[in-house]
């Protein structure tokens, strides 16, 4: 389950979504969450459906990578969909269990839910898998700098952001490891109820935070041994700039919007 996680995860490629300007996947990216929170009808979803799979088509990024990524949350959408099914009331009565009611609203909304949770994993994976580390820092670094007139420091932002997001697979290969090699001295992470799982992970979290600690050290001392000292008069090797791929998302992405606002109106 640990390895399962691809947030923060880089597949390189020469595909039509790898060459767009990071700037632009991540404006689209925050457009696209937004389209599913204005969807209210599952019309809307089929054109978020073609569209999410054109887009992981036109990426060339494998089924499994889309997979690995919706799997550590598939317990968490089983958990928000009972809650919906069951704790929201409405008109039409489906079935009943005993004194639980299931309503036709309640189970609307969990598919709702359900269906908005996958989408929204399936696009921050595309974005992390289309765009390299330096790329993102760049783009979010651009986006941020009309706030430094008002003291935002967009490339300190940008760069613990990115940061963050490239240990992610780092620090759950370091946690598989330290899974494993507990496992091999008699650990138990499996058997137990919730509580009893709870505690055996504190074994667990302790060598963590002092690997993440001893790795945020390091490279602490990396950036000042190359004399790193932020983003004031630095250059970059590939330098930012839209394209006719660029004006071609946006342009799909605003037609994606536009459909949805009016399903919804």
């Amino acid at each position: 389950m640990i390895k399962d996680i691809t947030i923060g995860q880089y597949v390189p490629g020469d595909s039509f979504v790898h060459k767009l300007d990071s700037r632009v996947k991540i404006m689209l990216s925050m457009l696209f969450i937004i389209d599913l929170f204005l969807i209210k009808n599952f019309q809307g979803y089929i054109f978020i459906l073609l569209f999410t799979a054109l887009a992981i088509v036109i990426s060339k990024i494998q089924l499994r990578y889309i997979y690995k990524g919706l799997k550590p949350i598939f317990v968490l959408m089983l958990i928000t969909a009972l809650f919906n099914v069951f704790l929201t009331k409405g008109e039409t009565i489906l079935f009943q269990l005993g004194f639980l009611k299931v309503y036709k609203e309640g189970l609307i909304l969990a598919l709702f839910m359900v269906l908005r949770l996958t989408f929204l994993i399936i696009g921050t994976s595309l974005l992390t898998l289309t765009t390299s580390p330096i790329e993102l820092t760049d783009g979010i670094e651009k986006l941020l700098n009309p706030y430094r007139k008002i003291g935002v420091p967009a490339h300190e932002l940008a760069m613990m952001m990115t940061i963050a997001l490239r240990f992610i697979p780092t620090l759950m290969d370091e946690t598989d490891k330290i899974m494993k090699a507990q496992k091999a001295r008699g650990a138990d992470f499996e058997s137990g109820n919730i509580v009893q799982r709870a505690k055996n992970l504190i074994p667990l979290l302790v060598p963590l935070f002092i690997s993440s600690f001893r790795r945020a050290d390091e490279l602490a001392m990396a950036m000042e041994a190359r004399c790193y000292r932020g983003g004031e008069g630095r250059t970059r090797m590939k330098v930012l700039k839209l394209t006719n791929k660029d004006t071609v998302a946006i342009i799909s992405f605003i037609i994606l919007t536009i459909i949805i606002i009016f399903m919804r109106f």
